[in-house]
């Protein structure tokens, strides 16, 4: 999860706003929990730990958890629940040698730089340790990318040179992993169709900050309301709104 130390990714969080928009980031989470497969007395580093959720669960297996977190609010909110956070941005080193795991859960996708941040995981980790993540991959949120491109020029608005989001396809998230030293276990794209709790209105209230940014106040709510009427395909027969996610789920392990 991004947060206000990385301005280049275009978005801080509110921690109540994320909880009642996007939890389901967090709930989805369970697939990318057993992949680590988290142990009793390993020591865990989860990378982008929000509001803590996640790591919260890896704490009852046994295993201690880390957390790493820019973001003042989510960091905070974590802290609350008792975990441990470092309150950094992921492109700076954040150990060495000193996690049997890095675990990530929708936080990869918002690094400017993933190789310095996959470097830096490999780095922190221990011989025989793990990498185990799941963020957005090739595709995700396609519509949505595209409403917020259309109603931005068809309000003859500019967009963004550059797309906050990494979403790479498999083997190139494999190369960089094996650039980075890593040996790929595991790597999966996988298509998960996602409803939306608060509808459409809440995904963009969340997550659409680096495409609203640049624009006046006044300007938003346009820009706002053309991306929904883009995007009504996305609504079901019930009038529930689904966001087009696919996600890249991988494991990769630091050798001996």
């Amino acid at each position: 999860m991004p947060g206000a130390q990385a301005p280049a990714a275009g978005q801080a969080w509110s921690a109540d706003g994320y909880v009642r928009h996007a939890g389901f980031v967090s709930s989805l989470g369970q697939d990318a929990l057993v992949l680590l497969n988290p142990q009793a007395g390993e020591d865990v580093l989860d990378l982008g730990c929000g509001d803590g959720t996640l790591a919260l669960r890896i704490i009852e297996t046994g295993a201690a958890v880390t957390g790493l977190e820019p973001d003042p609010s989510m960091a905070a909110a974590a802290r609350a629940r008792g975990l441990r956070v470092l309150e950094q941005d992921a492109h700076a080193p954040f150990g060495d040698g000193a996690y049997d795991a890095v675990f990530s859960n929708a936080a990869l996708h918002w690094m400017r730089d993933p190789e310095q941040v996959i470097a830096n995981a490999h780095t922190a980790l221990r011989p025989g340790g793990r990498l185990v993540a799941e963020q957005g991959g090739f595709g995700n949120v396609a519509a949505v990318v595209t409403a917020l491109h259309g109603a931005l020029t068809g309000l003859g608005h500019a967009t963004p040179e550059r797309g906050p989001w990494d979403f790479p396809r498999p083997e190139a998230q494999q190369d960089r992993l094996e650039a980075a030293g890593f040996t790929v276990t595991s790597i999966a794209l996988i298509p998960r169709p996602t409803p939306l709790p608060t509808g459409i209105a809440g995904w963009l209230a969340t997550f659409a900050d680096p495409y609203l940014a640049h624009l006046p106040a006044a300007a938003r709510p346009d820009v706002l309301s053309r991306t929904e009427a883009l995007l009504s395909p996305l609504r079901d027969h019930t009038g529930g709104w689904w966001a087009d996610y696919v996600r890249l789920r991988f494991a990769a392990a630091k050798p001996d």
